[in-house]
């Protein structure tokens, strides 16, 4: 492709897509996740807090398939938001920089998240 016929505002799907791209799309899609959990944290929270018929009910729903379906989300969405923070925090002070280490660490921590959603399943079900 030449300078001429390149777009002047690219897509996705123009991109060649590696590790870090993904790693970085999924920290920022994991962060909204997390923002977006935020009103059921507060209405489970209040309803624990409520009644005993109140708590009963959140149990069930909890339990429920769609309960552990979010809890389960919600829980990959904390542990690889944290991993991956704390990738970028090491990339901030300067540690891994060079382009192979950047990508290196991206699978590592695509790697680690799923892992840990495979253990989070199996403690959920």
């Amino acid at each position: 492709m030449t300078r001429k016929d390149k777009p002047l505002s690219p897509r996705l799907s123009i991109y060649h897509w590696h590790w870090g791209m993904v790693a970085s799309i999924a920290h920022r899609a994991s962060g909204v996740l997390l923002i977006l959990c935020i009103p059921m944290y507060i209405w489970l929270l209040y309803g624990m807090t409520g009644s005993p018929q109140s708590f009963e009910h959140i149990v069930n729903i909890l339990h429920s398939l769609w309960g552990r379906l979010a809890l389960w989300a919600a829980s990959v969405s904390v542990f690889y938001h944290f991993c991956n923070g704390i990738r970028f925090l090491c990339l901030d002070i300067g540690w891994g920089e060079s382009q192979v280490m950047m990508r290196y660490s991206a699978g590592m921590v695509l790697g680690i998240a799923g892992m840990s959603a495979a253990v989070f399943g199996v403690l959920l079900w």
